[in-house]
């Protein structure tokens, strides 16, 4: 287990089959945004529009919220639910009376989205008492699929029956290491762009697969490291099981685990500290 869920305590047995429960909601819920979203990619059947922070949405992402919350609203109505394109919850008829909260991003990667590039993904997750407990992240138009419950391993395949079971790789130095990002335009603005510099020149291999790829394929071994300098929690939540599940660690450059710091450093967790060295301080 990664220090990142190393010092919370075990759960309980019925709490277990209570996220087992919202995992195979989430898979649920998931398979039908699937056809939506996919068929709108295929199709290029929809507009784009520019939200306040210059960023692209589309309504493929509002219809794929929409629909989420309306089956949350419908399976846990008392749950609260955060999204990156619909953050009230109110019009949704989510009460959130309890401490659970679900957490949405309905097109990770609209840009590749609207580009016809195929990676793309909806990610779900459930925050409970302060703690990531589920996470799922589809990618239909690559034909995959990973998610994770705390205590409960991280996993990938077509299906919660056909699946294997995840582990980070054990790559222990630098100069061995596949180092993956988004872009280098958000590093300059947060003044760790020298860092960043310095850790891709330090590593093996670095190349941006971006966005929630990047984590996945850290999850399976594939990838080393990982790092984004801006990112929102429905960016990242849905992420932090499935790296901590398969024994990687994931943290804000500052070192706050989870994803509640509004950047991301997720590694193997033998490579942490080194990659801290270069992101965890201003460089610029």
């Amino acid at each position: 287990m990664s220090e990142t869920s190393a010092t919370s305590r075990p759960a309980s047995p019925e709490t277990r089959r209570r996220w087992r429960d919202d995992l195979r909601l989430a898979h649920t819920i998931t398979d039908q945004v699937d056809r939506l979203t996919q068929a709108r990619f295929d199709a290029r059947d929809f507009t784009v529009e520019t939200k306040p922070d210059l960023t692209p949405v589309t309504e493929a992402d509002r219809e794929a919220e929409r629909a989420i919350r309306e089956r949350l609203s419908r399976a846990r109505g008392r749950d609260s639910v955060l999204g990156e394109e619909m953050p009230t919850t109110g019009s949704t008829g989510s009460t959130g009376s309890t401490a659970r909260q679900w957490v949405v991003d309905p097109i990770d990667g609209t840009k590749n989205f609207v580009r016809g590039v195929p990676v793309w993904a909806t990610l779900i997750a459930l925050v409970e008492e302060g703690q990531v407990v589920v996470g799922l992240v589809s990618a239909p138009a690559l034909g995959r699929r990973w998610w994770a419950t705390t205590d409960g391993g991280a996993w990938t395949g077509r299906s919660l029956s056909s699946a294997r079971r995840l582990q980070v790789s054990r790559v222990a130095e630098l100069t061995d290491a596949s180092l993956s990002y988004s872009s280098l335009s958000g590093w300059a603005g947060t003044g760790r762009l020298r860092g960043m510099l310095a850790l891709i020149q330090s590593c093996w291999r670095s190349r941006a697969y971006g966005d929630f790829w990047s984590y996945m394929l850290l999850a399976e071994g594939a990838v080393d490291l990982a790092a984004e300098p801006e990112l929102e929690l429905y960016d990242m939540a849905a992420l932090v099981p499935i790296v901590t599940e398969a024994g990687g660690t994931f943290t804000s450059l500052e070192g706050q685990a989870g994803p509640f710091g509004g950047s991301a450093l997720a590694s193997n967790t033998l490579l942490h500290p080194a990659a801290t060295q270069y992101l965890g301080t201003l460089t610029d």
